[in-house]
């Protein structure tokens, strides 16, 4: 039972947060919002955005899977409750996921255009952690591989956070940074990476802070 609800809230994450998103984006900008193909094949960007789905793919559905096919769970989380916990997991991270992805307006994006610049997104869940949908994410699959604990689905999720942290810290936060400049780098400061107040990027602001002091003593 838990592995068909596994699948099935899946299913319901990839249409909320993939189909339906995209076609709400193109009715109200004409525009996707789909970048994935700017990346070429083989690249970093390529290469993140691959990983994270086969992260994704693992847990959604290799974990069911495999469930069906007779590997045996981990036996430590085989327990009704942490079932219940995964599932009530799964069901808010997707409607975080989808209430952030929301959030972003026009500015939503799958993938980076190195050469777009759209408005920097500091509110609503922003204002409390930089990368929301990601932390959304990331929650859903937890719940999933709580409801479905086998090695196929907890591999997955660590795929899933490896991609995850490459397309943001090596991808994204770069190109905001060069979009953006020093508002972002303002924000990046006071607000953390997945979660509130961790991940900040204060050795930006403790180097700047070190330029202007060595400046005003040379004076």
């Amino acid at each position: 039972m838990m592995a068909s609800a596994a699948l099935a809230l899946f299913v319901v994450m990839m249409v909320l947060a993939g189909a339906l998103r995209t076609l709400i984006q193109r009715h109200r900008t004409g525009d996707s919002g789909n970048r994935r193909t700017l990346s070429p094949r083989g690249s970093l960007g390529w290469s993140a955005l691959t990983v994270t789905d086969v992260g994704y793919l693992m847990v959604g559905v290799g974990g069911p899977l495999a469930h069906w096919l007779g590997l045996a769970p981990v036996s430590v989380l085989q327990h009704p409750p942490i079932h219940v916990l995964g599932v009530v997991l799964a069901v808010l991270g997707i409607l975080a996921a989808f209430g952030a992805q929301m959030a972003m307006g026009a500015s939503w994006r799958i993938g980076v255009d190195q050469n777009e610049r759209t408005p920097l997104v500091t509110s609503g869940p922003f204002r409390w952690v930089r990368n929301p949908i990601f932390t959304a994410v990331l929650v859903t699959f937890l719940g999933l591989v709580l409801m479905v604990p086998n090695l196929i689905a907890l591999i997955g999720w660590g795929i899933a956070l490896t991609g995850i942290q490459t397309q943001v810290r090596l991808i994204e936060e770069p190109h905001l940074h060069r979009a953006h400049g020093e508002t972002y780098t303002r924000y990046a400061a006071k607000v953390g990476r997945f979660l509130p107040g961790l991940g900040r990027r204060l050795r930006t602001d403790r180097h700047t802070a070190h330029r202007k002091k060595a400046k005003f003593d040379h004076f």
